[in-house]
């Protein structure tokens, strides 16, 4: 029977194909004990498991590259340090060895003491990070019956779940599925994050589509409206083709603008930058007309590493090379290499990133775990500033959060731009340093340090967390989590309107700088520089070519004035007639 399931679309797309339900995960498992004589084998059967966990995690991380080694990797790098965590192994063994429990109930008892340790914390970061138990939990419980943990997709199947996570989405869209619906979820989640990259159509907050929806059952689903209808009649199919073959021109206008100006109607040059941490992302970034690269991650050099060198960290030639390899393919276009940012939700098998921080989002992460290694900071300066003679390129450090952090990147980067001369190596004259505004004390004391600062990069993404207290993860928390709120505004007009009386160039690099969506906000606000994954970026070109730069700024005291989030949304409402 037709039903009409209304979402928020979250990854544009238009797909008609058959139904595939997987119900929300739950281990249930009964009580079962053994005999003391059984203890030892009992205890293999689980460590074997988790052998096979381990190695189908490897397998999987040296699959990945470009957006997906970013966004999916750091998910597999944290599953693969909670399967070494010592307190869910060490109880395991104990609820085996003491209890004479099955591992499958053993399992069981040990997830269940976690979640319920992750229940009472406080912040909502860590209280979610319960998903990545259940995740490597389950993979175990499969290991140890033989089975695939990993979900199975069939080319044509549209998957409807509760919620999935990148990891996942992956590999679905490896195998052809075509689109997903999940009943919860968030727009800026990094499952949300990827399918756009992916171009995986993708509705999420479909309330009721686990009880509507049965396996084999045709779908309709929307992306762009959110729309998912269940056995579409022939008016739906027809609106369906309508709807393809509209997305199809789309494509082909968009193609079009790869050697087009970024320019507004009025004549103002936009500079539109790409992200990248991979030749592929470098090669389409190129492809694409990007101005150079805004942030080049440099951590999938510490975290991608090969079997055999997991557990060391690349040196100074690595590096170098890697480096010199980015700034040759872009053929002369700038490259912004951000220094090391591992920590929080970055995990890493070289021990860089504390294990066990009681709240790691706010621990030892970006320049504070590089200033506390300053033979590591100094080996990755060294590596960036010989790449610089191959091109032009500049420094940006990530979660500077004050005037003495700033001042001490400087004068490490100094001391080894005069080393480097002193050792007769190639370097450029003058590499700029930049600061990344992500955390709220430094966009407030930003006139402490600019003079310190060549340019700055707004990382929209950790800004927002930090400044709204709410993590883009927590699907509870989807509704405050949100770049269209008024404080979000304001601390943006306060970093902007500082960097232009400076004469700094400022950029945005968070999520919503490739959305077209926000486009029109950021450009009332004075924003000329958006970086972005390469993958968006000729929507954000076209996007930006309608709109009138100098409307736009003249409307930015009414955006301001906004109270909160529907005054902003309405303000949007009319920008964009």
């Amino acid at each position: 029977m037709r039903r009409i399931l209304s979402g928020q679309g979250a990854s544009r797309g238009s797909v008609l194909g058959r139904a595939r339900v997987r119900l929300p995960h739950a281990l249930d498992v009964a009580e079962e004990r053994i005999d003391a004589s059984e203890v030892e084998a009992e205890l293999d059967r689980l460590h074997a498991a988790i052998t096979v966990v381990r190695g189908e995690m490897h397998a999987l991380r040296s699959r990945l590259h470009g957006a997906l080694a970013h966004e999916v990797g750091e998910f597999l790098d944290l599953h693969t340090l909670l399967l070494d965590d010592p307190e869910l192994l060490a109880g395991l063994d104990e609820l085996i060895r003491t209890g004479r429990y099955a591992a499958d109930y053993a399992l069981r008892l040990q997830r269940d003491r976690i979640a319920a340790v992750f229940a009472d914390m406080d912040d909502a970061y860590l209280r979610s990070r319960i998903d990545d138990i259940d995740q490597v939990v389950g993979r175990i419980h499969a290991a140890l019956h033989s089975r695939d943990a990993e979900l199975q997709g069939i080319a044509g199947d549209i998957l409807v779940t509760d919620n999935i996570a990148p990891s996942d989405l992956a590999q679905l869209h490896a195998q052809g599925v075509m689109a997903v619906v999940t009943a919860g979820g968030s727009p800026l989640s990094h499952s949300a994050i990827l399918a756009r990259s992916l171009h995986v159509p993708l509705v999420i907050g479909a309330a009721h589509v686990l009880q509507k929806v049965n396996d084999g059952d045709v779908l309709a689903v929307d992306g762009g409206s959110g729309l998912v209808i269940l056995e579409p009649n022939a008016d739906d199919l027809r609106e369906h083709r309508a709807r393809v073959h509209s997305y199809a021109r789309e494509r082909k206008q968009l193609h079009r603008l790869r050697r087009e100006p970024t320019r507004t109607r009025d004549g103002v040059d936009i500079k539109l930058w790409a992200n990248a941490e991979s030749r592929e992302d470098v090669a389409e970034a190129h492809a694409l007309g990007a101005a150079g690269v805004g942030l080049y991650r440099t951590e999938f050099l510490f975290m991608n590493r090969p079997a055999d060198l997991r557990h060391t960290l690349p040196d100074e030639e690595e590096q170098f090379r890697a480096y010199r390899d980015l700034v040759l393919g872009m053929t002369g276009r700038t490259v912004t290499i951000r220094t090391l940012d591992i920590g929080a939700d970055k995990a890493d098998g070289t021990a860089l990133a504390l294990i066990g921080e009681p709240n790691p989002a706010l621990g030892l992460r970006g320049v504070r775990l590089s200033l506390s290694r300053l033979d590591l900071f100094r080996t990755q300066l060294r590596a960036i500033l010989r790449a610089g003679a191959y091109g032009p390129i500049r420094v940006l450090v990530p979660m500077i959060s004050g005037r003495e952090e700033m001042i001490a990147v400087r004068t490490l980067m100094t001391d080894v731009q005069r080393e480097l001369r002193g050792e007769g190596c190639a370097i450029a004259d003058a590499v700029p340093l930049g600061a990344m505004i992500e955390v709220p004390s430094a966009a407030i004391a930003l006139p402490t340090f600019i003079a310190a600062t060549d340019f700055l990069s707004i990382g929209t993404n950790d800004l927002v967390q930090y400044l709204l207290a709410a993590d883009r993860n927590n699907e509870s928390l989807g509704e405050l989590y949100s770049p269209l709120h008024p404080a979000v505004l304001q601390l943006l007009n306060t970093v902007m309107r500082t960097a232009r009386a400076r004469g700094k160039p400022v950029a945005v690099c968070g999520e919503i700088a490739g959305d077209p969506l926000f486009a029109p906000v950021l450009l009332a606000l004075g924003l000329e520089e958006f970086s972005l994954h390469p993958g968006t970026l000729l929507e954000l070109r076209r996007a930006v070519r309608g709109f009138d730069h100098a409307a736009l700024r003249a409307r930015a005291p009414a955006l301001l004035r906004a109270r909160d989030r529907v005054g902003i949304e309405d303000w949007l409402a009319k920008a964009t007639k």
